[in-house]
């Protein structure tokens, strides 16, 4: 006989149709890391997809996708439907080369607008919401040199998002602060290490203020920028990471009440986890094995245990890993999921409103048209 958990499971599986979790607290035991998932649903985007982002785009209450198209040039946009399935995608171009998208309220209207990182064009790309989960034109944004990643956040306590972007080939991140209204003002330049691939944004120093933090590729370091208070960013400090960290997620993973890192880091097929002194230091890194070519990360409360564990894109073995927290801030090994091929960026949400958490990652198919599994 099944377990409780696994019977469960398969009747939520089976009414939803997507690639989803029973929350174990509601089931009266823990489920194993096997039995979080059932078989994932496929829908098309663009060509040659890389980053998927999750967030309320038409107000309707429901979690919607948005991925950036590097070889079509455009971001899709899928509409929730309700029930976790989505509806054929929209798209919108017009900037260069998409890396990245962030979703957030840019021009406090409200409504959830996008910002694209455009590679090529050095430039951020701001898509203001018509409020029903359409998009005006991209505005562009001077943002350095090979932006490649891009994260919204409120940094100078105003009230309004500011964009952070990674430039790649410039060893540096830019911030653009927010006129109040959706534009922005000209470019800050803050140095980093070398090759600046992704960004984050939270308060790491427990002092109220959003601070940066950037994983730096050919340096093999993570960088954290503490802000001054006033948006402004204090010279960055350096932590090592694995060979080639890639992307990075910010949370408590043990539960002391200060914001964590976690580094998935791609040729060391590894995750590093920086865990916060509490003191605006991070101990040395503590690794955990992943699956092939590691490129995106992210935390959530996966089993329903309180505790957040991490989720990784693995782009080389076309998988999913899922490595629980065992309560203190350390990991259990990873139980590996198929998704596609090239499994490229993973985000978290309750898609369904079912209570529990999905996931949302990109994959390219092999004949190059771009496919999100959820």
């Amino acid at each position: 006989m099944p377990s409780i958990c696994a019977r469960a499971f398969v009747r939520a599986a089976v009414a939803i149709v997507v690639l989803g979790i029973t929350p174990a607290a509601s089931l009266g035991q823990p489920c194993g890391p096997t039995q979080l998932f059932s078989p994932p649903a496929a829908y098309e985007a663009g060509v040659e997809a890389g980053f998927v982002a999750i967030g309320d785009l038409n107000a309707a209450g429901h979690v919607d996708m948005a991925v950036t198209n590097s070889s079509s040039l455009d971001v899709s946009v899928l509409l929730n439907l309700g029930d976790g399935t989505f509806a054929p995608e929209a798209r919108y171009g017009q900037g260069g080369i998409p890396r990245a998208v962030a979703i957030d309220d840019l021009d406090g209207d409200g409504d959830n607008d996008l910002a694209v990182a455009y590679q090529g064009t050095d430039n951020v790309g701001v898509l203001l919401n018509d409020g029903e989960g359409a998009f005006a034109n991209a505005v562009l944004y001077d943002a350095g040199i090979w932006t490649f990643s891009v994260k919204t956040g409120d940094l100078d306590g105003d009230g309004d998002s500011d964009l952070v972007v990674s430039n790649i080939l410039s060893d540096d991140i830019h911030i653009l602060m927010n006129n109040g209204d959706g534009s922005f003002a000209p470019k800050v330049r803050y140095a980093v290490e070398e090759r600046p691939v992704s960004v984050a944004i939270s308060d790491l120093d427990g002092d109220g203020n959003l601070d940066v933090a950037a994983t730096n590729r050919d340096s093999n370091s993570v960088s954290l920028l503490l802000n001054r208070g006033d948006g402004s960013l204090a010279r960055q400090v350096s932590y090592p990471a694995g060979h080639w960290p890639f992307s990075l997620a910010i949370g408590d993973v043990d539960g002391d009440g200060n914001a964590d890192l976690v580094v998935v880091n791609a040729f060391s097929e590894n995750a590093s986890v920086l865990l916060n002194n509490g003191d605006r230091t991070f101990a040395d890194q503590v690794t955990y094995s992943v699956g092939r070519l590691p490129v995106s990360v992210a935390l959530a409360d996966m089993d329903g245990d309180g505790d957040a564990d991490m989720v990784v894109a693995n782009a080389g073995n076309n998988s999913v890993g899922v490595l629980l927290n065992n309560g203190d801030g350390t990991f259990a090994a990873q139980a590996i999921y198929g998704a596609g091929n090239i499994t490229a960026s993973v985000a978290l949400a309750d898609l369904d409103g079912a209570g529990d958490r999905r996931l949302g990652r990109r994959r390219r198919s092999r004949s190059g048209r771009g496919q999100l599994g959820v």
